[in-house]
């Protein structure tokens, strides 16, 4: 017998935290047929249904089983990719001159980074060429592609895909794995 106490159970996701969950998982594989070693990719998240009826045509440019999910689920969501992203130093910054209109129901942001395990991270050097050379050759090591999403409701959904486990169903997922991404991005939509 296991003495361990039980996990509390998750509440059950709402629809619109099943849609950005899903929304925030095909934008995750999206950027994943990239390949790795890519840049900051940043999306507006749409109500499909509110984007459809707002835009004659766009129903001749989404694909058909976009259009009869948006149909058949008023909370489902269309992301559309940011392109010519302002100048910026870092992810910090970036996110710190974005702001979207009324029309976007929330954001995305997929981004790469290295992380070591705790341990390693205490012997890591305080001068940073020093520290990313530490970084970069150290054994343990793991490259990962941090896809979050938010919408201006407040909920907000990670995707994390190791390049060691590179395979849609090896990303894991959840509403508070990256929780200063999360806020970062919830940040743009105030």
């Amino acid at each position: 017998m296991d003495d361990k106490p039980a996990e509390p159970a998750r509440p059950a996701l709402t629809p619109a935290e099943v849609s950005l969950a899903t929304a925030v998982q095909e934008v995750e594989r999206h950027v994943a047929t990239g390949g790795w070693d890519g840049p900051v990719r940043v999306f507006a998240l749409v109500a499909t249904a509110r984007a459809l009826a707002t835009e004659p045509g766009l129903e001749r440019q989404l694909p058909p089983a976009v259009v009869a999910a948006a149909g058949q689920d008023p909370t489902h969501l269309t992301s559309i990719e940011q392109e010519d992203l302002p100048p910026a130093e870092s992810l910090e910054e970036l996110l710190a001159v974005l702001s979207w209109p009324d029309t976007v129901d929330g954001a995305a942001v997929v981004v790469e980074r290295v992380v070591l395990p705790p341990e390693a991270e205490d012997a890591m050097p305080a001068e940073p060429d020093e520290a990313m050379a530490y970084l970069m050759a150290h054994p343990d090591r793991q490259d990962v592609r941090l896809a979050v999403g938010v919408l201006r409701s407040g909920h907000a959904w990670c995707a994390v895909r190791t390049r060691a486990a590179d395979d849609d169903a090896a990303v894991a997922g959840g509403p508070d794995v990256v929780p200063g991404l999360v806020e970062a991005v919830r940040a743009t939509l105030a």
